[in-house]
């Protein structure tokens, strides 16, 4: 299969020919459909964050599975699925008590380097990203990392779920559990941002306040839900916050990952507000905050991919889009073959860009087909242990 590699940081990303191992107990072999052009990958291929390389890139993906390996019992050849890089045992202290996003089972939720279901070159390494590697035309995944969807939902639409709006939106219900009637401001309206945006206008925020440097951004923030925006190029966001709202919001969402914005995003509390940072602040940077602004019940947090419950969340998020309430169709801004991937991300640092995603050529095709097609030797289910 072809997928795009990243051999070291700075360096583009090359279409290599890469080998994947057969499903074995508790693997699923996916064929990608899309996968999305996330600013965390950009941080990886910037060597802001450090991961074994060569590896293969991409996380936040919808696919149709190809083939299971023994004991798999949740999906089966032509099942449509979104791929999660919260993987989860289902076992562990994290998992039992509701935080499967942060599971600790290292059998499952495999670290950095670990994984030995891609190769090249004859039999060399290639590492897998994030228990994933969306960037590539097939996926070997543990069966805990994808959640089955209904296959009448566009897997274009199903990709975008799979990553930056779980996050956003799961930021703004999970983690920060905004009330009905509050004030919000959301501070980076890429994918993450907006669904901030639109998941505080789904939990009632009273007043919703859109920052960011980029007027198109802005006018999208607007259609999800945003009932004020700033341009963070012309005035101090902080403090058009502060005189919007008389003194701050109850709760901020920091979805850049920069010190600067981080700082903001406190900065721009009322007293007994929550400021949540989303964004991906690089390896090593320092948060720097006045320790008197914490006397009056000011919050700082993070969250893990919005603290999300994939398999509970996921589905539900796609009920609202169909229902008209959550916006996906807005953060879609460019579609690319895998052989574009670098004009992706170049287009992506210029900030314009909300959601690009790589076009792998899926089309949907009759259940008399799929079952035909899953009945093939890549169907048969392996018997070696996984890893």
């Amino acid at each position: 299969m072809k997928a795009a590699v990243l051999h070291a940081p700075n360096q583009p990303l090359t279409i290599e020919e890469v080998a994947l191992t057969r499903p074995r107990a508790h693997e699923v072999l996916l064929r990608t459909a899309f996968a999305g052009l996330c600013h965390s990958d950009l941080h990886f291929i910037e060597g802001l964050y450090s991961h074994p390389t060569p590896c293969v890139l991409g996380h936040e993906s919808s696919a149709v599975v190809e083939a299971v390996g023994t004991d798999v019992t949740y999906v089966a050849p032509g099942d449509h699925v979104i791929t999660c890089l919260s993987v989860f045992c289902g076992t562990c202290a994290q998992c039992v008590t509701g935080h499967p996003n942060l599971c600790e089972n290292t059998d499952v939720k495999l670290l950095p380097g670990v994984s030995r279901r891609l190769s090249w070159k004859g039999g060399e390494v290639m590492h897998q990203f994030l228990n994933l590697s969306s960037f590539a035309e097939q996926m070997l995944v543990h069966e805990h990392a994808v959640v089955k969807i209904d296959p009448e939902i566009p897997l274009d639409r199903a990709a975008l779920v799979g990553c930056g709006v779980v996050t956003g939106v799961g930021a703004v219900f999970n983690a920060a559990k905004v009330e009905p009637g509050s004030t919000v401001a959301v501070i980076g309206c890429g994918g993450v941002g907006l669904s901030a945006v639109n998941g505080a206008a789904l939990a009632g925020a009273e007043r919703i306040i859109a920052i960011d440097i980029v007027p198109s951004k802005l006018e999208i923030a607007r259609s999800v839900g945003a009932t004020d925006t700033v341009n963070a190029r012309t005035i101090d966001p902080v403090q058009a916050v502060k005189d919007m709202t008389g003194g701050g919001v109850h709760y901020a969402f920091e979805a850049l990952g920069t010190k600067a914005t981080a700082e903001q995003a406190f900065a721009m509390l009322r007293p007994g507000g929550t400021a949540t940072i989303i964004g991906m602040v690089p390896f090593g940077v320092k948060i720097e905050l006045h320790g008197y602004d914490f006397l009056r019940d000011r919050k700082l947090q993070g969250t893990s991919m919005g603290g999300n419950r994939f398999r509970v969340d996921m589905p539900r998020l796609l009920s609202l889009w169909r229902q008209g309430r959550l916006k996906l169709d807005h953060l879609i801004t460019g579609r690319l073959k895998l052989a574009q991937v670098n004009e992706g991300f170049a287009a992506l640092k210029s900030a314009v860009p909300v959601r690009q995603l790589i076009d792998f050529g899926i089309t949907k095709e009759p259940a008399a087909h799929r079952t035909a097609a899953a009945a093939g030797p890549m169907a048969q289910r392996g018997t070696q242990p996984s890893r």
